[in-house]
């Protein structure tokens, strides 16, 4: 089972952002976690079985996004 922070990072990428900005403040004001922080454990995550089977659509969502910008470099 996850714990409570993967949980609520896991919640953050499942919300859409209204603009540049946004999301960067509400990882700290919600989490309390830097910008590099939040994505640091964000892709530790998408390498995790256990966020795969707490939330599949957006870990697999994420995973190919990942692997596009790998093959773009």
């Amino acid at each position: 089972m996850l714990g409570e922070r993967e949980q609520a990072v896991l919640a953050l990428e499942r919300r859409s952002w209204p603009g540049p900005g946004a999301k960067e403040r509400a990882v700290r004001e919600q989490l309390g976690l830097s910008a590099t922080r939040y994505y640091q454990l964000l892709n530790a995550l998408l390498d995790d079985p256990r966020a795969l089977a707490h939330d599949p659509v957006t870990v697999n969502r994420l995973r190919r996004v990942r692997a596009e910008r790998e093959q773009r470099r």
